[in-house]
């Protein structure tokens, strides 16, 4: 789904709403800057019935390059996890 397919089915959604197109791609855009941000502060942002987002650290670790088979550092790192809730995981 791209972002303009994601902002019609919200604007479809919005039950006894009239947000114009743009209103409800600000919207959106509010959305996941809360997330991110939730997500930085907090380490972790929870959306009963959906899921729980979090931030995980990767070790450092040693890889290939695949082309010469040469060791490489790969340094640590941040990552986002998404574990979904039973209603999500039931739904698909």
């Amino acid at each position: 789904m791209t972002k303009a397919e994601f902002v019609d089915a919200i604007q479809k959604g919005a039950k006894g709403m009239t947000l114009s197109k743009r209103e409800t791609e600000e919207l959106a855009d509010c959305m996941f800057e809360v997330l991110s941000k939730s997500l930085k502060k907090d380490r972790r942002f929870v959306y009963p019935g959906f899921g729980t987002f979090s931030v995980r650290n990767r070790k450092a670790r040693t890889g290939r390059n695949p082309r010469t088979g040469e060791a490489i550092k790969i340094k640590a790192s941040k990552t986002i996890s998404f574990k979904p809730a039973p209603k999500l995981k039931n739904m698909l």
